[in-house]
């Protein structure tokens, strides 16, 4: 067999060939001219809308790691006006528009200062608790910005603790709470501010803890009829009162 046989085509093959090439060169001119006509329309679009961003004042920033040095000088050299005349500008290759378009030229940036955990007292250490202020109650371990705040205005409601036992009425601490606090605390009852019952209205005696709105009135009405209540053994004649209150108020109350 010959090797010019493999390249014979009959008259048929041949046309078909020929027509093969025609729709292929057909189709590559197509496709060049398609391509050629939507590049124009593609530069009009992003020129029209260069010129939309420039009319309405609105800049483009370019913030993250990868912004290149052209971007990153042409973000330093811009500077927006603040509304009070002043002059902003922006520092930096990862600067970014957060409410704010920049920062005020001059204000110098809040440091962070990090959080300080307060210094805790060392086992056998005992705090005073009608001195103590909150700066005091809170290196007690155990006790947290909430509860020196409660304990402060539980104290300034009593007069002062007579006793550390009274830590147990305070909002939020438990029997578990109070016995891991007692040990800290000794309690001095010269700091006690007493209730002067012979002068003051009974809507200032309801307002201690220990005392409700029917004591305080018995209080006021024994008063009138008595004048001038000279100790407890006239309120013991009042049934409001029990022996229980009046072991909590004794240290409360004064009778001159």
């Amino acid at each position: 067999m010959n090797w010019r046989d493999l390249l014979y085509f009959s008259k048929g093959e041949r046309r078909a060939l020929a027509l093969l090439l025609c729709l292929i060169t057909i189709s590559w001119i197509l496709l060049l001219w398609t391509d050629g006509k939507r590049m124009p329309i593609a530069s009009q679009t992003d020129a029209h809308r260069t010129e939309n961003r420039q009319a309405s004042g609105e800049k483009r920033i370019i913030t993250g790691k990868n912004t290149s040095e052209k971007e990153t000088d042409s973000i330093r050299q811009e500077s927006v006006s603040h509304p009070n005349g002043n002059k902003n500008t922006l520092k930096g290759k990862n600067s970014a528009l957060a409410g704010n378009s920049s920062y005020p030229i001059g204000k110098k940036r809040k440091e962070y200062s990090p959080y300080t955990r307060t210094e805790k007292y060392t086992p056998g250490t005992l705090v005073e608790l009608n001195t103590a202020d909150t700066t005091i109650l809170k290196k007690v371990p155990g006790i947290g910005s909430t509860f020196a705040r409660r304990i402060v205005k539980y104290r300034e409601l009593l007069g002062g603790f007579y006793d550390v036992s009274q830590l147990a009425e305070v909002y939020g601490i438990d029997e578990e709470r109070y016995q891991a606090l007692a040990p800290w605390f000794i309690a001095d009852t010269l700091h006690i501010r007493r209730l002067e019952v012979n002068a003051l209205p009974a809507a200032v005696l309801r307002k201690h803890p220990y005392l409700d709105y029917r004591q305080a009135k018995a209080i006021e009405q024994l008063r009138k009829q008595k004048s001038r209540l000279s100790g407890w053994e006239n309120l013991q004649l009042i049934e409001e009162f029990t022996d229980t209150d009046k072991k909590r108020l004794t240290p409360y109350l004064s009778f001159k």
